[in-house]
């Protein structure tokens, strides 16, 4: 592997990187905007102004892209640059709305932190909710410890779910209605809180430790076969690049709007390595 170097600067806290058409999109919490960048660290705005702190993102198979609006637990759609109502999850989540994976069907699994975490509220676990394409939501699973990251194997057959205050992952089966089956353990990594995380093709799965200031490396049964220190806290991670090993680090000094919003201390940094990007997100 390369060494960590920085692409962008400028970030107050940015979440849900993905490779998509050729760019890494990401969306910014509190600079409340959603973003692109190419990989000679060429930022273009593609939303800005926005009324909420976004979260995951994810396309429909017809290219419209899709975002978790936190506060008002909902997903958003766009629409010819507009970004509309897609599915309301005020009634499914107990906590703000997070990340989200979402299928080649266009069914979104969305997270949420279970309860009131800015607030400092006592742990409660939570559900992870299924959206479908036409905007109806169902839970797909319950009693996740903050389900964060997740990522879909390249046959679409299992989904895996990190758990920031699990310390792992956990594996689901998806069924053919894109319900779930049990959960099992795909790997525990302990000491760690596995946020944003991205699935390469020789089954391993890179997060941003939230306790930490590191990228992680885990495969199924919980072997970590890299640790990479960062400059900064990091919360989120993404492979992307033209030929999909391009690791995208997401840094932040801190999670708290108060502390965070407007300093513009956060950044990007890219990490060449050796396996590339497969499933989803």
């Amino acid at each position: 592997m390369s060494e960590l170097q920085h692409l962008i600067g400028g970030v107050d806290f940015g979440e849900g990187p993905r490779w998509h058409d050729g760019a890494l999109w990401y969306c910014d919490f509190f600079q409340r905007a959603i973003y692109t960048v190419s990989t000679d660290g060429k930022r273009e705005t593609v939303h800005s102004e926005l009324g909420d702190q976004m979260s995951g993102l994810g396309w429909l198979p017809d290219g419209r892209m899709l975002v978790v609006s936190m506060k008002d637990k909902k997903v958003l759609r766009d629409e010819g640059g507009t970004l509309v109502e897609h599915a309301d999850l005020s009634s499914f989540a107990a906590g703000l709305c997070n990340d989200m994976v979402v299928d080649e069907s266009g069914n979104a699994y969305v997270g949420n932190f279970g309860y009131d975490f800015y607030a400092g509220a006592d742990f409660a676990e939570a559900d992870l909710m299924l959206v479908r394409p036409d905007g109806s939501v169902s839970v797909a699973a319950s009693g996740l410890r903050f389900p964060n990251g997740s990522v879909i194997t390249p046959d679409g057959s299992t989904l895996i779910v990190g758990e920031s205050y699990g310390g792992g992952y956990e594996a689901f089966a998806i069924n053919d209605d894109a319900t779930l089956g049990p959960r099992r353990q795909w790997a525990h990594v302990e000491g760690t809180a596995p946020d944003g995380c991205t699935l390469d093709a020789d089954g391993g799965i890179w997060f941003a430790d939230a306790f930490g200031s590191q990228v992680v490396r885990v495969v199924e049964g919980g072997e970590v076969t890299h640790r990479v220190a960062t400059p900064l806290p990091t919360f989120a991670c993404a492979l992307g690049g033209d030929d999909g090993r391009t690791l995208f680090v997401l840094c932040a000094t801190g999670t708290h709007e108060a502390d965070v919003a407007g300093k513009a201390e956060g950044a990007i940094y890219t990490l060449q390595v050796d396996s590339p990007h497969a499933g989803l997100p």
